[in-house]
């Protein structure tokens, strides 16, 4: 079932990667939900999720996203402008959501976020809100991209260090130009190596840690080898762990 959006605002990241504000009351979400969004093209409706980048409560919804040049709908997205409309579901839905992790003596002194690409938008929402910074001592967003200017709301990230500098650790990972305070390396690659921990002043432990990862498939695949060599597990309901995850497709 789907209802009706207006866009408010469009935000060019990159000549590919974007944002969308859509007005539109799909109700109450937990933030690290998504939404589908569709559009009848050549008579036939195409529908896409997208993780929800906006905290809950707002009278807005906003999504990040990459135009693929053969994309069904992403470059029908990226045509939109300020007054057109989108047709969004009705409802959100997903489980990469703060209490689907361990409670009590199970959950970690640290949450750790690793992220590539558009897949941040989910950990935005999720620290916009006060559950992270209220459950944890240390959150770490490790964000990884190929390009500079595909660093998103890196001024929305910045404020997190301003708002909660003795709590926040922000990573940056960049691997096809140098950035001066970022990494180059691929997240797994500086798991493996320590750099992460090293930049990020903290070390992911069984004991301490919670780490959620969304984003490509061979990121996801990579990292959780090597935390799982160092004694972390999948988190499941029956079996608490200390690894979330969510790929984007």
């Amino acid at each position: 079932m789907w209802i009706e959006g207006k866009v408010i605002e469009r935000n060019d990241w990159s000549d590919k990667l974007f944002s969308l504000k859509i007005k539109v009351d799909i109700g109450s979400f937990i933030a690290g939900q998504f939404i589908k969004l569709s559009r009848v093209v050549d008579d036939k409706r195409i529908g896409r999720a997208y993780s929800l980048v906006n905290p809950p409560g707002t009278d807005y919804i906003e999504v990040l996203a990459v135009a693929v040049d053969d994309g069904l709908l992403s470059p029908n997205l990226q045509a939109l402008a300020s007054g057109d409309v989108i047709d969004v579901a009705t409802k959100a839905s997903g489980f990469m959501t703060l209490d689907e992790l361990p409670k009590d003596d199970h959950k970690g002194k640290h949450l750790w976020f690793l992220a590539t690409g558009t897949a941040v938008g989910p950990f935005i929402s999720m620290m916009a809100t006060a559950e992270p910074w209220k459950n944890y001592q240390k959150v770490i967003l490790v964000y990884g991209v190929r390009e500079a200017q595909d660093l998103a709301y890196l001024e929305q990230l910045r404020a997190f260090e301003v708002q909660y500098p003795s709590q926040f650790e922000l990573v940056l990972l960049v691997t096809r130009e140098s950035v001066d305070g970022a990494l180059s390396c691929r997240i797994p690659d500086g798991l493996l190596s320590g750099e992460i921990e090293a930049l990020a002043g903290i070390n992911i432990s069984a004991k301490g840690s919670q780490v959620m990862i969304c984003g490509n498939p061979a990121m996801i695949t990579d990292a959780q080898q090597v935390l799982k060599d160092r004694g972390l597990a999948k988190n499941l309901r029956r079996a608490p762990g200390q690894i979330t995850v969510e790929k984007y497709w």
